[in-house]
């Protein structure tokens, strides 16, 4: 059991920092006219964190770190796409009771993907932290480790999407979202910035 909770601790400590992932998936809950309209944001988030923990796990780490440019190719793309999300989510306008701007489920699964596996610190975490603390275990040992990181991913999701749900309750002008956004935008380019600074 020591993996597991090895597993759930590890995940939790990564995957609990604002993020470009955690806030596409909580404007989702905030934006969407039901919580079950979206989902489709959370489970897709929690799918690619399940494939890249496994990929991870059953050693993708192990050539990644191996290979300087493909690590420098993620991070430069990886870039490139935070500049662009911090452009988008700050001209974006919050929808509310009067003017609803949800996205339809084929665009919340498309950014969904995009923000998972186009976001270099997920990539560079899940392979880097996950990956080489999984080789600490063997057999049922790293499959416990593993299920712990996926349980925990598939919680978070959810259950940012549920508070998302909660917090439009408390904001029905938009205002709140509104600033929230701004600031959302402006960490994500703080992000791109301390990933450009640490490629030079």
């Amino acid at each position: 059991m020591e993996a597991f909770f090895h597993g759930m601790i590890l995940a939790f400590g990564l995957i609990l920092p604002l993020g470009v992932q955690n806030v596409f998936v909580f404007s989702q809950g905030a934006t969407q006219p039901h919580l079950v309209r979206a989902l489709p944001a959370s489970i897709t988030a929690a799918i690619c964190d399940t494939l890249l923990i496994l990929l991870a796990v059953f050693g993708l780490s192990i050539i990644v770190l191996q290979f300087e440019w493909l690590r420098v190719a993620l991070m430069t793309v990886g870039i490139l796409f935070l500049l662009y999300m911090g452009y988008t989510i700050w001209r974006s306008n919050p929808a509310t009771a009067e003017n609803s701007e949800a996205l339809p489920v084929k665009k919340q699964i498309l950014f969904a993907l995009s923000v998972s596996l186009l976001n270099p610190h997920a990539i560079l975490d899940t392979i880097g932290v996950i990956g080489t603390s999984a080789l600490k275990y063997s057999g049922t040992e790293q499959i416990l480790f593993t299920a712990a990181c996926v349980l925990i991913s598939w919680l978070w999701f959810i259950g940012l999407t549920v508070t998302g749900a909660s917090f439009k309750k408390l904001d029905s002008s938009g205002k709140l979202m509104n600033i929230f956004n701004k600031c959302s935008a402006v960490f994500i380019w703080a992000t791109a910035l301390y990933l450009l600074n640490s490629l030079l």
